[in-house]
């Protein structure tokens, strides 16, 4: 087999992978688009200088080979920016001075200095700068993708990193001479180069195309999980967490609570001031809340003007100070629509976990329960829940805190 059939093959595989890819991108949500269509662009300049490999043997040769190995150089550079933009991470201007410096390299050791070693070095070196830049941003720009789509593209960009690099050592221990074509069948090594150095564009495509698909699948999740007025959890998120804190609790023999709050009067404030004011208060009320918890804290909206926090404590007044910290919050900020100062402040009643729970919805009613008794007893204040069934009675688990104001 001639090794200009292979890159005859390998340039029309390409260009129709960068055609599928041109129409499936459209579909994408415009933060991906930027990406794909640089993935695409990439695809197309590589099967470009395949093509000039394949059917530029009538050419100049000093042209041949920088209309071949620029458009390459290029593409793999094209390549690392569009892994760059699938993060959200800006390329550089400077990130094309590589492929620069191959054209620029193979023009001058093909023209001035015919040295097919010193081209074939110059382009390695740059082809595997460019894919050793490109597996760091996979590995260690990727903002916590665990897709086996990301790794599979790590690998395909390793083979050709590697390949690359033990191809140019070949090369160099075979003693070829300086006027060398690796466009020619002459030597195994360049049919083999061609199939594997146009994996990458060609398997990786495929790849790019699925690292897509799998980020746009998570989006949907955190959609489909988060408030969309707030940025909180929602309540299916929150069920999830509390069933699965439920069972840690049960295994580890640990504690945790559940605090349900809710914003006074809230209805009052929609039917005087709109609900686009209620909105803002929401929103507010959110974001203090969220401020005033801990890291390994969760704060949900579980619907309406109602908040669900869960909170990793082992006492319980461990938990009740949490949520009054909250409920000062909420009491000492200041919510102003134009010329109007609304006064917001919440109730909440917290329950603990209790090693007789059978489900996480116990919890959940217990403080919810809490709620309706701080509601009961003049809103603006913190109830913790009461031990159900001690002794023949109820009663309470930790003191009232803000029964001590």
């Amino acid at each position: 087999m001639e090794a200009g059939t292979v890159f005859t093959t390998i340039s029309l595989i390409m260009i129709a992978n960068a055609c599928v890819l041109s129409v499936v991108s459209r579909d994408l949500p415009h933060t991906l688009r930027p990406a794909a269509r640089s993935w695409q662009i990439g695809t197309v300049l590589i099967a470009g200088g395949c093509a000039v490999f394949a059917f530029g043997s009538s050419w100049p040769r000093p042209a041949m080979l920088v209309g071949a190995n620029g458009p390459m150089a290029l593409g793999l550079t094209v390549y690392y920016a569009a892994i760059q933009q699938f993060y959200n991470i800006r390329p550089k201007a400077w990130q094309f001075i590589p492929a620069v410096i191959a054209t620029l390299g193979v023009l001058w050791f093909s023209l001035v200095t015919p040295s097919f070693q010193t081209r074939v070095v110059i382009v390695s070196i740059v082809w595997v700068w460019l894919m050793g830049a490109s597996i760091w941003t996979l590995l260690f720009k990727s903002a916590g993708d665990t897709s086996l789509s990301r790794k599979i593209l790590i690998g395909l960009i390793g083979v050709g990193l590697v390949f690359s690099s033990a191809r140019v050592i070949a090369y160099l221990l075979m003693g070829v001479s300086s006027n060398f074509a690796v466009e020619s069948g002459a030597n195994w090594l360049n049919i083999l180069s061609p199939m594997v150095l146009t994996v990458l564009p060609v398997v990786g495509t495929t790849a790019f195309l699925l690292m897509c698909s799998d980020n746009l699948r998570r989006r949907l999740e955190v959609v489909a999980s988060t408030d969309y007025l707030t940025s909180l959890p929602n309540r299916r998120m929150l069920a999830r967490a509390g069933e699965k804190r439920f069972r840690d609790a049960k295994v580890r023999h640990s504690g945790f609570a559940v605090a349900v709050i809710d914003i006074d009067n809230f209805k009052t404030v929609n039917d005087t001031h709109g609900h686009d004011v209620g909105d803002q208060v929401l929103v507010t009320v959110a974001s203090l809340l969220r401020e005033h918890s801990r890291k390994e804290d969760m704060v949900a909206r579980s619907g309406g003007e109602e908040f669900t926090v869960l909170l990793n404590v082992e006492h319980h007044t461990t938990a009740v100070e949490a949520i009054e910290r909250m409920r000062l919050a909420v009491e000492q900020a200041r919510f102003v629509t134009g010329a109007v100062r609304i006064r917001v402040t919440i109730s909440a009643g917290v329950a603990a976990y209790l090693p007789t729970d059978n489900t996480f919805e116990e919890i959940f009613r217990r403080a919810d329960q809490a709620l309706y008794s701080a509601k009961a007893a003049g809103r603006n204040r913190v109830e913790n829940a009461t031990v159900p069934h001690i002794g023949g009675q109820s009663i309470p688990m930790a003191p009232n805190l803000a029964d001590a104001k």
